[in-house]
């Protein structure tokens, strides 16, 4: 094997990790997303987590953030809870930073 071959192969390696990472980071991020909206929304104990799965799967519905942030948002409205479109793209954000920390962290 070449050395350009073998530099191939890393970059490889090095964007499927990349990519594997940016998964669990958004899948992580949508789950503390639908814990924080379930709070405001007002629900407690095992309809928390459940709650947070619906919006995990909600990510898969189409590629992007959109799907998440509808389904967030209509959810929020649903129940009549004041939450700015800035300030619900603005905890998405947040939350993602926390989530590929957490990740770098090992938790």
């Amino acid at each position: 094997m070449s050395g350009f071959d073998k530099r191939e192969e890393g970059f490889e390696k090095k964007f499927a990790h990349d990519e594997e990472l940016r998964f669990k980071a958004m899948a992580r991020r949508n789950k503390l997303l639908g814990n924080w909206a379930a709070e405001k929304i007002g629900l407690a104990g095992a309809d928390v987590e459940a709650y947070a799965k619906t919006v995990v799967m909600a990510d898969f519905d189409e590629p992007g953030d959109e799907d998440v942030f509808r389904k967030v948002r209509a959810d929020l409205d649903a129940k009549k809870v004041a939450v700015s479109d800035e300030e619900l793209r603005r905890t998405m954000n947040d939350l993602l930073g926390r989530a590929i920390e957490e990740i770098k962290a090992g938790r």
